[in-house]
C-alpha cells in the first residue's frame, strides 16, 4: 500500500484498485492513473476519480444508470482491446460532473466513461452518437 496525498488528503493505494485509461482523458492526455474514491457508506452516489499522476486533478463522477440513462453505444475494436474488454457486461458507464460558475450541477452525457471493471482500465468515449433513453425511474 502506498500513501498517496491528494486533495482529499492522505489516501492509501493498494495498486490493485488503479484504473488505467491508456490514452488518458481529452484535455488531460498525461494523466493515465486513478483511484476511484467515495464517501465511507453503502451505495454512494457520487464518486471522485483523483489522479494518481497529478495530485491537483480529480472528476466528481457518478453512474449513468444512477441519473436515469440508459446508454447503447458501439466500442471499435481499438477501443476494446485498449481496456480489454470482451464482455458488455464487465463495462460499467460513468458521467463526468461539473459545476460552471456555481451554476446547477451538469452532467456530461456526449462522453461517458467507459471503465472495465475486470481489467480496471478506461476511456472516455467523446461525441457519442449513441441512442441515450432518459428513464424516470
Amino acid at each position: 500500500m502506498e500513501v498517496f496525498q491528494s486533495q482529499f488528503g492522505p489516501i492509501e493505494v493498494d495498486p490493485e484498485t488503479v484504473i488505467h485509461f491508456p490514452a488518458g482523458l481529452p484535455g488531460f492526455e498525461e494523466c493515465k492513473n486513478y483511484k476511484l474514491l467515495h464517501e465511507d457508506k453503502p451505495n454512494p452516489s457520487v464518486y471522485w476519480l483523483q489522479s494518481l499522476d497529478d495530485a491537483t486533478v480529480a472528476f466528481s463522477i457518478v453512474g449513468a444508470e444512477r441519473l436515469g440513462f440508459n446508454y447503447v453505444l458501439t466500442l471499435s475494436d481499438e477501443e476494446c482491446t485498449s481496456i480489454e474488454l470482451n464482455n458488455a457486461s464487465d463495462a460499467m458507464l460513468f458521467l463526468i460532473l461539473s459545476r460552471p460558475d456555481n451554476q446547477a450541477i451538469r452532467a456530461n452525457t456526449l462522453a461517458p466513461l467507459v471503465i472495465n471493471l475486470q481489467s480496471r482500465k478506461g476511456l472516455q468515449k467523446v461525441d457519442v452518437k449513441a441512442d441515450i433513453v432518459f428513464s424516470n425511474t
